[in-house]
């Protein structure tokens, strides 16, 4: 499956909107007019598709790979945000607990689909971490 059509069946069943919401709803008076708040929210996920350790990582191949940058919903044209701005960005999901009711969806979503079976849901929330 190609990254593009991977990444939309992964982060489509996550609803975007609310986790945009709780980032931007307590920094519209601080928020940079150049980041790209609901690019770096995909990309917070395929950061954990991809396995890519550290925001440091992350920054450095959205850098230097354009094929990558692209399929990650990024413009040529858009700068990539610094290590500071993903640090940010993390602490403001972490901070909201927004994720946590984002997962209980996803796997709720799951269990009644048949994908999950067993009543037992072992979660790892580190992949969100600095």
């Amino acid at each position: 499956m190609e990254p593009t059509h991977r990444y939309e069946a992964i982060i489509s069943s996550i609803d975007l909107d609310e986790i945009y919401y709780a980032i931007t709803k307590k920094s519209s008076f601080v928020a940079q007019v150049e980041l790209n708040y609901a690019v770096m929210i995909i990309f917070a996920f395929i950061r954990y598709v991809e396995r890519i350790p550290t925001i440091k990582d992350l920054v450095k191949r959205l850098n230097e790979d354009i094929a990558f940058k692209l399929n990650c919903g990024f413009l040529v044209s858009n700068s990539v945000p610094s290590e500071a701005s993903y640090s940010r960005l993390l602490s403001k999901l972490s901070e909201s607990k927004v994720l946590e009711k984002a997962q209980e969806k996803v796997v709720l979503q799951a269990i009644s689909k048949g994908f999950i079976i067993d009543d037992t849901v072992a979660i790892d929330a580190t992949h969100f971490s600095t």
